[in-house]
C-alpha cells in the first residue's frame, strides 16, 4: 500500500484557487466528437473517449504531446528521453504499432514501424485539443487502430495573433516557438515554428527537434470549404539505450514530410469531404554515431492516401459511408524495396429511438492484394438514464497488417518472418458516465481477445548462433481485461483570493493471459500496464497564479512498479505576458519506460508566453 501516500498528500495540499474564464474541464457537453463521416456531441458518444481540451494542454507539466498522453488514463506512454524525442504509445495493453495516430483525422501511420507514428510535424502549442479513443477503432478509422486511436485537432483561429514562447532548464534544455495568424477575408491561415533542444539527461542522450506547420482554410461560400495542411519535423537525437544497450553510441536522424488538401460540401442534412493527403519518413540509424561506415540503416518511407468520407441525416437517423484507398511503399538498405496497396471501405448508421436510446452499427471491409477481403464488424448502443447518467455498451474486431519492420528488418538481434498475417481481435466494453453539476465520472468493463497476435520470441536454451536474436511470429493469443475509472471534480473551494479549483484521480486496472508455446521468451506480448493511478490537483492564486500538480503510480507486467510527482505554476497564462515553471519527477524517482534508457531524476525548466492580438 505504499503507493497510496503521495495521492494521499496530494488529496491534503488544499491550496486556493480563483476559477480562470477557460475553466471547462468537466463541461464537455459542446465538443463534438471529430470522426471521419459522423460528428457525435461528446455527451452521446457510446465508447470510452477522453478529451484533453486546449486548457489542460497548456497547464499541464509537459513539453510535448507525448507527455501530456502520459497524464490519460488508460494510455500507456513509455518514452526514451525526455520532451517526447522518442516514445511509444498503448492504449489497453496494446503495443505501439497498435495505436493510430491521427492529425485532424489523417492518418500518420508509418509502414516502417510504429517507433514512428509520434514524428508529429505541429509545434505542441498549436494543438487545441486531442481525442484519444480507448478500444477497437478499425471500424471507424481502418486497419491500424487495433487498441485505440489518437485524433490531435488543430483550429484556424477567426482572427489575427501572434504567440511567442521560450524556456530554458535542466540539461541544457532550450527552445521555443512562434505562432502567427493572419487571417485574410475568408481565408484564413496560421504559421507555426518550433525548437526544441538538449544537452541530455546522461551519455548521449542530446537532441534536437523543429517543427513548422503551415495549415489554412477558405470557405468559399455556405456550402463548400477547402482546407490544406503542410507540415516538416526534423529531430535528430543520442540514441543511447533505445533499442539495445550493446552500443551507447547509437545516433538517430529523421524528417518527416506531410501534406494534405480537403474540400468539404456541406447542404442541409448532407456532407461530402473529399481529401488527399502525402506523408515523408526518411530514417537514417547509426549503431556506432561517428562510424557510419561500421553499421547504418537508411530507410525512405512514402504513403499516398486518398479519401471520400459522407454522411446524410432523415429521420430514420444518420448514414455515413467512406471509401480510402493507400499506397505504402519503403526503399530500405536493410528491408529493401517494398510497396503494397490497401482499399478500405466504410459504412455505418446511428439512430435514436424512445426518447433514450441510441444504437449505431457498422462495418469496415479491407482489401490487403496479399489475404484478399477482410471484414470488421462493430456496433454500440447507449442509454440515456437522465440528464446527467448515461450507460452504453459496444462490441468490435479490429485489425492490423504487420509494418515492414516485423516482415523483413534484421540485423545481428533479430530476424525477419515475411510470412507474418494479420493481428485480429474481438473486442467489448460496457461502460457508466455520470456529468452532473460539477463532477464528471466513468467506470468501463473492456474484454480484447486476440489471435495471430504479432510477437518476437526466442528460445532461451539456444546458444548457437545467437541466444539474442528475436523473431517475429503469429504465435501467441492474448486476452486482455481490464478496469477503468475516472472521476473530475470542478471544487471552487476558498476565497475570493485563492481557491483549489479541480481533483482529478483515475485508476485503470489490466490482466492479461498469454497462451503461447512452452520454453519461449516472449519480449512484447506482456507489457502491458497492470496498474495505474493518475491524481491531479489545481489552484489559483490572486487571480494571476495557477498552480497545477499531478501524480502516476505505474506498474507494469514485466518492469518495477514507481511514482511520479510533476508541477506547474502559470503567471498571467491567459494575459499578453505570462511566466511558467515546471518541475518533473520531484520525487527523484529512479525509473526506466521503454528500452535500456535510464530516465532522469528530478529536473526543472521556465519559461515566458507572450500572447499579441
Amino acid at each position: 500500500m505504499r503507493f497510496y501516500i503521495p495521492f494521499i498528500f496530494i488529496a491534503f495540499c488544499v491550496l486556493h484557487a480563483n476559477a480562470n474564464e477557460d475553466s471547462t474541464a468537466v463541461d464537455l457537453g459542446g465538443i463534438t466528437i471529430m470522426e471521419n463521416r459522423l460528428e457525435i456531441p461528446f455527451n452521446k458518444v457510446s465508447r470510452n473517449i477522453s478529451v484533453i481540451q486546449r486548457k489542460a494542454i497548456e497547464t499541464t507539466p509537459a513539453r510535448s504531446i507525448q507527455e501530456v498522453l502520459a497524464f490519460t488514463p488508460g494510455v500507456d506512454v513509455r518514452q526514451r528521453g525526455v520532451s517526447g524525442v522518442q516514445a511509444n504509445i498503448g492504449i489497453r495493453g496494446g503495443s505501439f504499432e497498435q495505436t493510430l495516430m491521427l492529425l485532424n483525422g489523417i492518418k500518420l501511420t508509418d509502414p516502417q514501424t510504429g517507433n514512428h507514428m509520434m514524428n508529429i510535424p505541429v509545434p505542441f502549442q498549436s494543438i487545441q485539443r486531442i481525442e484519444v479513443l480507448k478500444g477497437p477503432g478499425s471500424r471507424i478509422f481502418g486497419q491500424n487502430a487495433f487498441a485505440g486511436a489518437i485524433n490531435i485537432i488543430t483550429e484556424l483561429p477567426e482572427t489575427k495573433s501572434l504567440n511567442i514562447q521560450g524556456f530554458g532548464g535542466d540539461f541544457g534544455m532550450r527552445g521555443g516557438h512562434v505562432i502567427a495568424s493572419l487571417p485574410v477575408g475568408k481565408y484564413k491561415q496560421t504559421l507555426s515554428i518550433s525548437h526544441d533542444a538538449s544537452d541530455g539527461h546522461w551519455y548521449n542522450s542530446d537532441f534536437k527537434v523543429s517543427n513548422v506547420f503551415y495549415e489554412s482554410g477558405y470557405e468559399l461560400n455556405d456550402n463548400h470549404e477547402f482546407h490544406a495542411m503542410m507540415g516538416f519535423s526534423d529531430r535528430s537525437f543520442g540514441a543511447n539505450g533505445f533499442y539495445t544497450n550493446a552500443f551507447p553510441d547509437q545516433w538517430e536522424s529523421l524528417q518527416t514530410y506531410l501534406s494534405s488538401l480537403s474540400h468539404t460540401y456541406r447542404k442541409d442534412n448532407f456532407y461530402l469531404q473529399n481529401r488527399a493527403y502525402w506523408r515523408r519518413n526518411i530514417d537514417e540509424f547509426r549503431l556506432r554515431r561517428n562510424e557510419p561506415e561500421f553499421f547504418t540503416n537508411n530507410h525512405i518511407s512514402d504513403v499516398l492516401a486518398l479519401e471520400i468520407n459522407g454522411a446524410y441525416t432523415s429521420k430514420w437517423g444518420t448514414t455515413g459511408l467512406g471509401i480510402e484507398g493507400r499506397d505504402e511503399r519503403i526503399d530500405s538498405n536493410n528491408l529493401g524495396q517494398r510497396d503494397r496497396q490497401f482499399l478500405g471501405l466504410f459504412a455505418e448508421h446511428r439512430v435514436e429511438f424512445l426518447n433514450k436510446f441510441d444504437a449505431r452499427a457498422g462495418i469496415y471491409s479491407n482489401l490487403y492484394d496479399e489475404f484478399g477481403w477482410r471484414h470488421f464488424p462493430g456496433a454500440e448502443v447507449g442509454y440515456q438514464l437522465n440528464n446527467y447518467s448515461r450507460f452504453y455498451s459496444n462490441f468490435g474486431m479490429s485489425y492490423r497488417i504487420p509494418s515492414f519492420t516485423e516482415l523483413y528488418y534484421e540485423d545481428p538481434s533479430n530476424f525477419s518472418n515475411p510470412n507474418l498475417l494479420p493481428e485480429e481481435a474481438w473486442n467489448y466494453e460496457f461502460g457508466w458516465k455520470i456529468e452532473k453539476n460539477k463532477m464528471r465520472g466513468e467506470v468501463v468493463y473492456f474484454y480484447r481477445f486476440t489471435e495471430n497476435l504479432i510477437d518476437y520470441t526466442r528460445d532461451p536454451s539456444l546458444i548457437v548462433p545467437n541466444p539474442n536474436r528475436w523473431t517475429p511470429g503469429n504465435i501467441s493469443q492474448v486476452t486482455f481485461r481490464g478496469v477503468e475509472t475516472a472521476i473530475q471534480y470542478l471544487a471552487n473551494w476558498g476565497g475570493s483570493q485563492a481557491k483549489l479549483r479541480e481533483l482529478s484521480l483515475s485508476y485503470n486496472y489490466i490482466d492479461a493471459d498469454l497462451v503461447q508455446a512452452e520454453g519461449v521468451e516472449s519480449r512484447t506480448a506482456l507489457n502491458a500496464l497492470t496498474h495505474q493511478i493518475i491524481a491531479g490537483l489545481q489552484a489559483e492564486f490572486l487571480q494571476k497564479i495557477e498552480f497545477t500538480i499531478k501524480g502516476r503510480f505505474m506498474e507494469r507486467m514485466a518492469l518495477d512498479p514507481y511514482f511520479l510527482l510533476d508541477s506547474r505554476i502559470d503567471y498571467n497564462r491567459l494575459k499578453k505576458l505570462g511566466f511558467f515553471l515546471e518541475v518533473s519527477n520531484i520525487t527523484n524517482t529512479d525509473y526506466i519506460e521503454a528500452g535500456f534508457v535510464q530516465m532522469p531524476g528530478r529536473w526543472a525548466k521556465a519559461g515566458f508566453m507572450v500572447r499579441l492580438d
